[in-house]
């Protein structure tokens, strides 16, 4: 297996259910209540570290219960920890919404301590991103720190993969060092303009990337499974009853990064990320959902 570096965001994730969300001034009576750990870097680091790929995670934290709680997380399972605890912030914290009909959710993320990773700080790490087979990144973090990190990585030959996700608007140039840009369809919107709903919208916007030098873009669609540029359509994998949706595109795009750094090809990563998102929304949570190996290779 070879090595994944993740540069991201740890937030400690507070998760609401309820039969729909409420109006503002209003106070509605919910079902259910969790805490547990979230973001998107780290949830895809626990995602590729489950699947027994050598992870690394570059991120800030406070120093809190929350900063203990992303810690215990990681060494559960596997994840190398390389961070900067800031006594000054504090650990972020997201809230999440679901709908407990469909599963479906609304997220608002306040991301403390990892707000204020910068360039620097990802370039102290230069010589463990330039060791990686493998280096993901995603946008909550600050998006110069990113820009720098798939500077560093695209420098040394490493294979990128951006997760462009919560949707922003990039600076010039950042798509042309990545080679992997794994937009869901309201991510793939933003960046093209192109609504995606089926396979031939998919295709088209899969081009509009490739002009703004992509090398491979895949856009993650749900139920209907990956699209995969080159290749068409890659089916979902159902594994039981949905339970809950907000880890699947984490689940996604680590998996996506262990399978490649495992050295398989992109359209058996793409199953093999598409599987392991199927397993991971049948469980209720982020980073407690994210299926091992064995599980993984079960449904493939």
């Amino acid at each position: 297996m070879g090595t994944v570096v993740i540069l991201g965001v740890f937030v400690a994730d507070t998760a609401y259910r309820a039969a729909r969300m409420p109006v503002m001034g209003e106070t509605i009576m919910g079902t259910a209540f969790a805490l547990g750990p979230g973001g998107k870097g780290s949830n895809q680091a626990v995602a590729c570290a489950r699947l027994g790929v050598d992870t690394h995670f570059i991120s800030n934290l406070g120093q809190d219960d929350f900063a203990k709680l992303a810690l215990d997380t990681w060494a559960q399972a596997g994840v190398v920890p390389h961070v900067r605890q800031i006594a000054e912030s504090y650990t972020g914290a997201a809230h999440i919404f679901i709908e407990e009909a469909s599963g479906d959710n609304a997220i608002i993320v306040a991301p403390g301590a990892a707000a204020l990773i910068s360039p620097s700080d990802v370039e102290a790490q230069a010589d463990l991103i330039q060791g990686a087979d493998v280096f993901v990144t995603q946008l909550e973090q600050p998006m110069d720190a990113a820009v720098r990190a798939l500077e560093i990585a695209r420098a040394a030959g490493v294979t990128t993969v951006l997760n462009p996700a919560p949707a922003a608007e990039l600076p010039e140039g950042m798509l042309a060092l990545c080679d992997y840009v794994t937009p869901n369809e309201t991510e793939c919107e933003a960046l093209t303009e192109i609504a995606v709903t089926d396979e031939k919208q998919a295709e088209q916007a899969c081009a509009a990337l490739m002009t703004k030098g992509v090398r491979t873009p895949i856009i993650t669609m749900g139920q209907q499974g990956a699209y995969l540029a080159g290749h068409g359509l890659v089916p979902a994998v159902k594994a039981g009853p949905v339970v809950e949706t907000t880890g699947a595109g984490d689940a996604f795009n680590g998996a996506f990064a262990a399978a490649l750094a495992d050295g398989q090809s992109a359209v058996d990563a793409v199953r093999y990320g598409c599987a392991t998102a199927g397993i991971s929304v049948t469980r209720p949570g982020t980073a407690p959902s994210m299926p091992t190996r064995d599980e993984v290779l079960a449904h493939l």
